[in-house]
């Protein structure tokens, strides 16, 4: 592999203003610096690990097609190492040039969309983002761009309200951010110089990769390194934990990453692939996984997080792997020039350990697709429907011979057990047998052979053993004519 050339600066475009920083640490925040450094406080920090969206702003990147998206992510977990090549929109930059306000501005004035001002311009740039992307949402697009956006004060209706009314203060065509879109792509492109970027010795090291071999060389080099891709974990690591991440190699401007293909039945998802680039894809090929992610973090988390990070982390209660697990998939782990395939669930060893060599990454997983005869379902339970951390999650895929008799079954919870993790004693004792509830609850009785889970803050060992059993018994009722909504609601538990 070839040594690319050592660029020792940030560049990135912040509002109309090109950046260039020298002096950054790898936990530094694009939040913190925001405030602290330019003085730009209408960002501002409520939470502090990406749940409230107080923090909002819009950073748009080039795509691997050579246009320039726009989305919402959070500031408050968003490191600046992450930004190299990228335009930051913060909400000072959202009213016009002729200081009249934006029509995003002017209808939750109108509307009433704001009554203490704190969280309004997170909720101003998250609808902003929506606005640029689909100029009349529905009520449900509108809901799911603002999962991520907390309000304390006024109630959701007039914001509602004001979303509904923006396009009749004024079109997108006539925003600044699509009239200077050429004129802003040529700028990003010029910042795109095939330099690695390097800040920083030692323990204070921030590594931007110039390609995806070089990640590979410097990750082999350096193996003890954190890979930043979305930051939604190893956000909180610095602003929860206080945990020292340098040095630290940034990810997520890789475009050998971003790669999602469908061929014979599989679908490969490059593991720079964030939730909002995958979600189309996935829900036309699986509709189920498509909805699950609706539920993961907000539309700033689904923006920023990745399908390989969900994976590679290797946490008991991440949201991808059981569903994921239950399909079958695969992943391609790279070292260097060296690629390896291994079965996701085999990729699971023990709590914090994966079958993962030193300097060795997740590059690719490879999803196969369910047949038409094939059921599958999630079931994800957590104490609020939207934006909140997984209780447990189970998935199911089923096939059923002729006979009614249970072909083949593969069944996996997360938040059961230290990882992700499959149901054997259960999928055994369905096996060959009718698909009938009396089956069913016959092999309830091993969930205790598979599963001893743990009480913590989201549930107790009691609750989850039950909801498990429970979650089967829902994917029963759902899969056979005979079932009644009154059945299916008895067992509604996600």
């Amino acid at each position: 592999m070839t040594t690319p050339a050592i660029r020792s600066e940030l560049r990135f475009i912040l509002n109309g203003q090109d950046i260039s920083l020298k002096d950054v640490g790898p936990s530094q925040t694009l939040l913190d610096w925001l405030r602290l450094s330019r003085s730009l406080k209408g960002t501002k920090e409520g939470c502090a690990e990406g749940d409230c969206g107080a923090c909002t702003v819009l950073v748009g990147r080039l795509t691997p097609e050579g246009g320039l998206v726009y989305e919402g992510v959070n500031a408050c977990i968003r490191f600046l190492g992450s930004l190299d090549g990228c335009h930051v929109v913060t909400i000072e930059h959202v009213a016009g040039r002729d200081g009249n306000l934006h029509p995003v501005q002017q209808a939750m004035i109108d509307c009433h969309g704001s009554q203490c001002g704190f969280c309004t311009p997170g909720f101003v740039m998250s609808l902003y983002g929506l606005w640029m992307q689909t100029a009349n949402p529905t009520d449900q697009q509108i809901e799911t761009a603002l999962q991520g956006n907390l309000c304390r004060c006024t109630g959701y209706e007039p914001i509602l309200r004001a979303a509904r009314a923006i396009s009749s203060y004024g079109g997108t065509k006539k925003d600044p951010l699509f009239i200077e879109r050429e004129t802003m792509i040529a700028r990003l492109q010029g910042l795109h110089d095939g330099a690695r970027v390097e800040i920083g010795e030692g323990r204070n090291r921030l590594v931007v990769p110039a390609a995806l071999d070089d990640f590979a060389s410097i990750l082999e080099v350096t193996p003890t390194a954190t890979v930043v891709a979305g930051s939604t974990d190893v956000g909180l690591w610095v602003t929860k934990h206080m945990r020292d991440i340098s040095p630290a190699v940034f990810i997520a401007g890789l475009q050998e990453l971003k790669s999602i293909a469908v061929k014979d039945g599989i679908i490969s998802i490059g593991a720079g692939v964030t939730y909002s680039e995958a979600i189309v894809t996935i829900s036309q090929h699986v509709p189920a996984l498509g909805a699950l992610i609706t539920r993961i973090g907000g539309q700033q988390v689904r923006n920023m997080g990745t399908i390989g990070g969900n994976i590679a982390n290797g946490s008991p209660i991440g949201d991808t792997p059981p569903p994921l697990i239950a399909l079958g998939a695969s992943l391609t782990l790279r070292k260097g020039a060296v690629r390896r395939t291994v079965a996701l669930e085999d990729y699971f060893i023990a709590y914090g350990k994966q079958d993962r060599q030193p300097g060795e990454f997740v590059e690719a997983v490879h999803v196969p697709i369910p047949a038409a005869k094939e059921k599958f379902a999630i079931y994800k339970v957590t104490k609020r429907r939207d934006e909140d951390i997984t209780a447990t999650l189970g998935a199911f895929r089923l096939m059923l011979a002729g006979d009614g008799t249970v072909e083949d079954i593969r069944i996996a919870y997360g938040g059961m057990a230290a990882t992700p993790k499959r149901a054997f004693a259960v999928e055994k004792a369905l096996l060959g047998k009718p698909w009938s509830e009396a089956t069913v609850e016959d092999a309830m009785e091993q969930y205790a052979e598979d599963y001893t889970p743990l009480s913590d803050m989201r549930a107790t060992a009691e609750y989850r053993a039950l909801a498990a059993k429970n979650l089967l018994l829902r994917f029963y009722l759902e899969t056979t004519s005979s079932a009644t909504p009154a059945q299916v609601s008895r067992y509604e538990a996600a």
